[in-house]
């Protein structure tokens, strides 16, 4: 049956408009490549299960006596079980028309190409090479091209023809077996660009085989600049490195530009542009490079380029060995020692009206200006952009007329510090749009040293996440919004960041003040250094000024003050104000001390002893000596210097059980315990006796562990000075 016609092979001779059929077997391959759809056309009552086709039989009825294999090398044969019978697909597309494949095949084959929409078969007289003959009215084509998958299997034919009107090219689609482009249109080149990391596409498959046969990894789009990008199959580039060689015309820079966005959308990790050499003509290609023995490698390696994607930069990696040989200079700080790193970031943290922008305008002139600022000093002169969403104008340029400069300095901070009168903007796409220029202008053809944005809070873009308060959001602001700003200006820049702190407890804060930080689990994970300006008491204009850094060594906590117009380091013991206010302050402790030692005194000699959290419950607002908390803070003082200890023992004294307390019952020297025993049953007195109370524990100063009282009957004090 195959031998009984021959017919032209389609894949190599298009010859008219439509299909040209070689051979039986052609026939076959045609169904076979649709065979899921040629068997619901024949038996529409078929149902597919398990990669098999189930129907009554050949008439069509239900049922599943009929099974068709539709996977592996067995797709397309069948077998009726209930008669016994059974072929190939031709065969069973004969059965399904009753029908002989044996003696009817001419009206079979005829009903199967009309059926996959193919041309009427051509004699074996006339096959013959049909470049050498007329083809409609573009005549014979002059070359071709095969787009290939990734294992070779032909997908489609490019054929180019060159009729008096101008070139002209024609898709055919293998599979479909049509004059069309195949759905998604695949790449050229396939097998070899599959397992390259680097890939030069071009335009039009002339120029890609030209480079290829330099040994290049060459691709191109079907129908070149013409080519509709979204029905181009873009995902083999997956991961690679594009680089693009556009023809030097409007046209070819333009595809450039479009198949450009479809790379990165796939996912290459890497996109440019080359620009052609200006002093080559227009239309210039590849094809023409090599034509010429133009160097096609030193040109993709060197040449000028627009970089749409940057590759991502390689994971660098050391051994020991090479870190401790390497004894190279560290980088110069930006702000010594180690305040500001370049590349760092600094987060400048303190409540609201602590002084935060006044003291950030002082700091970032003195280093506009090269000056030393409280400590910290730049190398040289640094480039300040100050980016500010606070202040307007005229009442930024009254803060900065009361800067006091050293004389000398002044004409360096004219020229290095540039700030932005107060902004409305958030920076999202839109604010980077109009920041990025900005500072890239700044200084003219220089780069800023340090950026600095005040506040935070003002511009803030979490994308689609929360508010500064939340950790995603947070990190994706410094991820996508500062680094953009950075990168886009000086990698090596210094940042600064102007953030409010949220309250904590006292308590909290003297164990981790940067926790009061908004968003501070994505900050202290990014930031280089912090700093943190904190009030610790309101009636004073005292600051201290806290660091935590990441690449140096710790820096003490300065107390600072502003003293006629000018920040300057202060000492605690000085008192360089309020002094009286300073004394007062002193006394009140030794009052508080000398009221809660005496209430415990007393008490206990009325049978009344208590923990430390009953007694500041108790006693709050009473004797002056102000809130529960305070009293709690007092006690504490207090037993870490030796002045109250602790009895663990109350039933020794018929006192309560402690059940929550983990210190025990609170005593002081000398401290006698009232107790009154039960009435006399003849007189009815009540005997009233009066016992020492001894303390079991005390709390030890230097760990704040509660350890046992070797000698209760000696009191023993901590701390001899003045409380």
């Amino acid at each position: 049956m195959t031998d009984s016609i021959i017919w032209l092979d389609f894949n190599d001779a298009p010859e008219q408009r439509d299909v040209l059929v070689s051979d039986t077997e052609a026939l076959r391959a045609g169904l076979l490549d649709r065979l899921e759809a040629v068997l619901h056309y024949l038996f529409p009552h078929g149902q597919i299960r398990g990669g098999k086709f189930y129907v009554g039989d050949v008439d069509g009825n239900a049922g599943k006596s009929l099974v068709v294999e539709l996977e592996g090398p067995r797709r397309g044969l069948w077998k009726d079980f209930s008669t016994d019978e059974g072929g190939d697909v031709i065969d069973l597309w004969a059965q399904a028309q009753g029908l002989s494949a044996r003696d009817d095949f001419p009206r079979i084959a005829s009903d199967i190409r009309q059926w996959l929409g193919l041309a009427p078969p051509i004699q074996d007289s006339v096959r013959r090479d049909v470049r050498n003959q007329p083809m409609d009215e573009l005549g014979p084509y002059t070359a071709k091209w095969d787009y290939l998958t990734v294992d070779g299997e032909l997908i489609a034919c490019v054929y180019r023809y060159d009729p008096p009107t101008g070139k002209e090219f024609r898709p055919w689609d293998v599979r479909a077996r049509m004059w069309r482009a195949p759905d998604p249109r695949p790449l050229y080149n396939l097998p070899t660009i599959s397992k390259m990391r680097e890939v030069v596409l071009v335009e039009g498959e002339k120029c890609a085989d030209a480079l290829i046969a330099c040994g290049l990894a060459a691709t191109t789009a079907m129908n070149g600049a013409k080519a509709p990008v979204d029905k181009t199959d873009w995902s083999p580039l997956a991961g690679k490195s594009v680089l693009i060689w556009p023809d030097r015309d409007a046209p070819g820079w333009d595809y450039a530009e479009s198949a450009a966005r479809a790379c990165v959308a796939a996912g290459c990790a890497s996109v440019s542009i080359l620009v052609p050499p200006s002093d080559k003509p227009d239309k210039w290609d590849a094809a023409d490079a090599i034509v010429e023995g133009f160097d096609c490698s030193a040109f993709i390696a060197s040449a000028e380029r627009r970089v749409i994607k940057a590759a991502p930069p390689i994971l660098p990696t050391f051994t020991l060995g090479a870190l401790l040989d390497d004894d190279s200079p560290l980088p110069a700080d930006l702000i010594s020692p180690r305040v500001l790193t370049p590349g760092g970031m600094l987060v400048f943290g303190g409540a609201p009206k602590v002084g935060k922008s006044d003291f950030l305008l002082s700091w970032l002139t003195h280093m506009a200006a090269g000056a030393t600022f409280l400590g910290m000093h730049p190398p040289r002169p640094l480039r300040v952009f100050y980016l500010q969403a606070e202040v307007q104008y005229h009442y930024l340029r009254e803060r900065v007329k009361g800067i006091k400069l050293p004389a000398s300095r002044i004409p360096d901070a004219r020229e290095n510090f540039i700030a932005t009168p107060q902004l409305r903007l958030i920076l999202d796409d839109a604010g980077l749009a109009q920041i990025i220029p900005a500072v890239r202008q700044a200084f003219g053809e220089k780069a800023p040293d340090i950026i600095a944005i005040d506040p935070i809070r003002n511009v803030f873009d979490g994308g689609d996440g929360g508010g500064e308060n939340d950790n995603d959001a947070m990190l994706f602001f410094l991820s996508q919004r500062v680094e953009r700003i950075r990168e886009a200006v000086n990698p090596d820049a210094g940042i600064v960041l102007v953030h409010h702190t949220k309250k904590l407890g006292k308590k909290q804060f003297e164990e981790d003040p940067f926790q009061a930080l908004a968003g501070a689990g994505s900050l202290r994970g990014y930031y280089s250094t912090g700093m943190l300006l904190f009030r610790p008491d309101e009636t004073l204009t005292t600051r201290e000024l806290i660091f935590e850094l990441r690449n140096g060594a710790a820096i003490p906590q300065k107390h600072i003050d502003k003293i006629k117009g000018e920040w300057r380091e202060v000492t605690v013991n000085e008192r360089l104000i309020k002094q009286d206010y300073g004394k007062r302050l002193d006394a009140e402790r030794r009052r508080k001390c000398d009221v809660i030692l005496q209430i415990l005194f007393d008490e206990a000699a009325q049978g009344r002893c208590y923990t430390a959290n009953q007694f500041a419950e108790a006693f709050e607002g009473k004797g002056g000596l102000g809130a529960e908390r305070t009293i709690r803070e007092r006690l504490s003082v207090l037993s870490t210097k030796g002045y109250v200890k602790f009895f663990r023992n109350p039933e020794d004294y018929g006192l309560a059980r402690l059940s929550r307390s983990k210190l025990g019952y609170l005593c002081v020297e000398d401290m006698v315990l009232r107790i009154e025993s039960k009435p006399d049953p003849d007189t009815g007195e009540i005997p009233i006796s009066v016992i020492p109370v001894l303390p079991t524990h005390y709390k030890c100063p230097t760990t704040g562990a509660l350890l046992p009282v070797e000698t209760p009957t000696i009191w023993l004090y901590h701390d001899e000075e003045e409380v």
